[in-house]
């Protein structure tokens, strides 16, 4: 969820090929059935034995511009005779590794001149000599060159994704992986991600096989075209991923930038544990909505929720928590661009979305998990807090009672103040009185049974 502008942290300084997965549709077809999708990958393909796991991810949004909410972005621009390097943190382990490139909001198709994979190049304590820094480097031993149907480079067509062949690469939950592209040809606007959370550096030239991370001299918080980085190993089981789909409090608008924060990342952790071979992918975009697109915050949930969910590998568990932005959209003062009117917001408009999104995910075996809508009334937003209030409470109370959902978490009572249920709880929430802050999401992360995904 989000308003305007989600808030910075204080803290914060080939040709298209048969893998690759067309994107864009809707979630329903015309006659209101579940749409027939294009199949994915098996898993193992590569001929390993092993299953894969979505090990990071990040839901693709259209270029837009940096603010002074959140910084500036390349997004707009795109790359040119650049290379791009960016650090991500696995939820889970494997013996290899891949990665899947999006271009889906591309306007021609993006040439790939090149692509690593390797570790960060700063000291990891628990493995001497490896790594799980947020720098530039790459610890040289572990950089693995990337090949798309075997080869090193690739034209992925508009409103395509592609992922890379398997390369072998151990590593180990919660462990830190740089991913450098290179760009040797303009690319224009680029699909990323806008609340990154995590640094991404640029270098002109062609800087892919460099260790030293020195021609990174440009950074900014979003990411750029990765659109998950996927483990294998034969410990996993077929059904080892748990997506986290929603707004911005599943993106993590609020918790500090760079310290993995948000819910899903520390539910991962809590995983990591407990010894459970199962992944956490983030599928959040802050300021995204249900039921309506947004130019500024992403394709409708029930839109985006085929590729960001169910063309994913190895799915096991979806956890749906959307709704608050089509509230606050549906009930504002006056129009706004990021959220254009759709229309009354109703409870029953928002329990039909969830419906949809119920059902598709279970005709693809998947385990729906519901979350209740955060409060929302401590935001200074110009909008119909009561009427948005009172549709607020009557969806809870059907997430929580109608057993439409395999199990239910309940970020609304963790959010809560007690004695002012409309209201945010007294030291976990963020400056702006809607998102959680790092408390509050360890509140959310902890009160999950482990044992329900």
């Amino acid at each position: 969820m989000s308003t305007s502008k989600t808030p910075r942290r204080r803290s914060r300084t080939a040709t298209a090929l048969a893998g690759a997965v067309l994107a864009g549709s809707s979630l329903l077809g015309a006659a209101g059935c579940a749409s027939p999708w294009a199949a994915e990958p098996a898993a193992g393909a590569g001929g390993t034995g092993s299953e894969w796991a979505v090990a990071w991810a990040a839901a693709a949004q259209r270029p837009v511009a940096g603010d002074d909410d959140l910084g500036p972005n390349w997004s707009q621009q795109g790359f040119a005779d650049q290379t791009l390097r960016q650090v991500v943190r696995v939820s889970t382990g494997g013996s290899q590794v891949r990665i899947r490139v999006s271009n889906v909001y591309g306007s021609s198709p993006l040439r790939v001149a090149g692509a690593t994979v390797g570790l960060p190049g700063a000291a990891n304590p628990s493995r001497p000599g490896l790594a799980n820094g947020g720098n530039a480097q790459v610890w040289p031993d572990t950089m693995r060159t990337l090949n798309f149907a075997g080869a090193p480079d690739v034209a992925i067509p508009a409103g395509q994704e592609l992922v890379s062949d398997p390369v072998p690469l151990p590593t180990e939950p919660l462990e830190k992986l740089s991913v450098t592209l290179r760009f040797a040809e303009p690319t224009g606007p680029a699909t990323f991600h806008r609340l990154g959370l995590a640094t991404s550096y640029r270098a002109a030239g062609d800087h892919l096989a460099d260790s030293d991370g020195s021609a990174y001299t440009e950074s900014t918080e979003s990411s750029y075209y990765l659109a998950a980085v996927e483990v294998s190993d034969r410990a996993l089981s077929e059904r080892n991923t748990v997506v986290a789909f929603g707004d911005s409090a599943t993106d993590g608008a609020g918790s500090t930038s760079g310290a993995s924060s948000r819910y899903p990342d520390v539910l991962a952790e809590r995983l990591a544990a407990t010894h459970r071979p199962v992944a956490v992918a983030n599928a959040g975009i802050a300021g995204n909505r249900l039921l309506s697109d947004s130019p500024c915050y992403g394709q409708a949930g029930r839109t985006r929720f085929q590729r960001d969910v169910l063309s994913r590998p190895g799915v096991r568990t979806v956890i749906i928590e959307l709704g608050g932005n089509d509230l606050l959209g549906g009930y504002l003062d006056s129009p706004e661009q990021c959220f254009p009117p759709d229309g009354e917001v109703t409870a029953q408009r928002l329990i039909g979305g969830y419906r949809e999104l119920v059902r598709a995910a279970r005709d693809h075996g998947i385990k729906p998990v519901g979350a209740t809508i955060i409060p929302l009334r401590g935001l200074q937003f110009p909008y119909d807090q009561d009427a948005a209030e009172q549709v607020r409470v009557e969806v809870n109370e059907w997430i929580r009672t109608s057993g439409e959902f395999d199990s239910v978490i309940d970020f609304d009572r963790v959010m809560a103040d007690p004695a002012q249920p409309g209201l945010p709880r007294s030291g976990y929430v963020y400056d702006d009185s809607l998102h959680p802050n790092d408390t509050g999401y360890h509140a959310i992360a902890n009160s999950i049974d482990l044992d329900q995904l």
